[in-house]
């Protein structure tokens, strides 16, 4: 028979083991950049269904109007993990050691609707009714070196004519483009296609081709973060990862493959309205949301090609440095790579 003082050693050591394992398994609060777009939602599903929850993961979302700040933020740590664009400032603070692509998100992709080149109705009326007579035009972006820039370049690319003869304007916000686009004060510009569609059934923009005629595989965004989590905290990475990706798959297969029921599919839609089209009431946002879906990487796999293609792009304009290797870019040892 067992003493009763060794029941109560048991019980104690069972105690103080149980509230050991509750500590270590504590919760790391990260901070996740967000742009209020339809390619965000595989992180606003994580969080709305509790991903991120189940990797002991309490998000905060940090939201941001353009790519570079983005990478700032990153850099300084005001950020944990970002999901945006290639852009100069990214590549410029990787040359520092300072941040890493880690995994792919939105991609163009044959059969998938994807985005779209738009010009004014002043500039379609004017002649300018395929990318081809983008020639001479202006070409509204949110920053040099965004991605709004390396598309209008690869148009050029293609169309055979020089890229200075579009002429780039920075305008530094999403919404500062669609208002100068609107008014004809640029006269075209690229984007995904709910805005696309959007903007079309205004009558004062027109859509006159697709981005994925241009760019073959197009790794539209990245996730990436800073080098110290990478490599310091890899655990934090592959967790962020591990529930971003489950997002991800959600996200695919509610809102681009259309396999869940509707039910579910509206649920999913009613989380993504709480950052995306905030502003609207769900009847008028709902369906812009789901227009707007396409292809998330799944499993965070990343198109190399695509990056190194892109990194070429910034070396061939001067705004990054000649000597940059993708090495210094990419951490390829968190997700398949292609």
């Amino acid at each position: 028979m067992t003493h009763p003082s060794t029941w109560g050693k048991a019980a104690l050591l069972s105690v103080i083991f149980g509230l050991t394992g509750s500590w270590a398994q504590a919760q790391d609060t990260i901070k996740v950049g967000l742009l209020r777009l339809t390619s965000h939602s595989p992180s606003i599903i994580a969080q709305g269904k509790g991903y991120f929850a189940k990797q002991n993961l309490k998000v905060e979302f940090v939201t941001f109007q353009a790519a570079q700040p983005m990478a700032v933020a990153i850099a300084s740590g005001d950020v944990d993990f970002g999901v945006t664009a290639i852009s100069a400032s990214l590549l410029n603070l990787a040359e520092k050691d300072v941040v890493r692509i880690i995994g792919g998100a939105l991609t163009e992709s044959a059969g998938i609707d994807g985005q779209k080149i738009l010009v004014s109705k002043a500039a379609y009326d004017a002649g300018v009714t395929t990318p081809a007579a983008l020639k001479g035009r202006t070409f509204g972006v949110t920053t040099a070196g965004s991605s709004f820039h390396y598309m209008a370049h690869k148009i050029a690319d293609k169309e055979g004519f020089a890229r200075s003869a579009i002429q780039i304007k920075p305008l530094q916000k999403v919404p500062a483009v669609i208002a100068a686009l609107k008014s004809s004060q640029i006269d075209a510009w690229s984007i995904v296609p709910n805005i696309a569609g959007g903007l079309a059934k205004g009558g004062e923009i027109r859509v006159i081709g697709r981005v994925s005629d241009y760019i073959d595989g197009y790794q539209v965004t990245t996730i990436f973060t800073s080098k110290k989590n990478a490599t310091q905290r890899r655990d934090l990475v592959q967790r962020f990862l591990a529930a971003f990706e489950q997002g991800v798959d959600t996200y695919n297969k509610a809102l681009v493959y259309k396999k869940l029921p509707a039910n579910e599919t509206e649920a999913i839609v009613k989380m993504v309205h709480e950052y995306v089209y905030a502003d609207q009431p769900f009847e008028k946002a709902g369906p812009r949301i789901q227009a707007g879906a396409m292809l998330i990487s799944p499993r965070g796999e990343l198109n190399m090609a695509s990056v190194r293609d892109q990194l070429a792009w910034f070396q061939s304009e001067g705004m990054v440095s000649k000597d940059l290797k993708i090495e210094q870019v990419v951490d390829t040892s968190f997700v398949k790579t292609k």
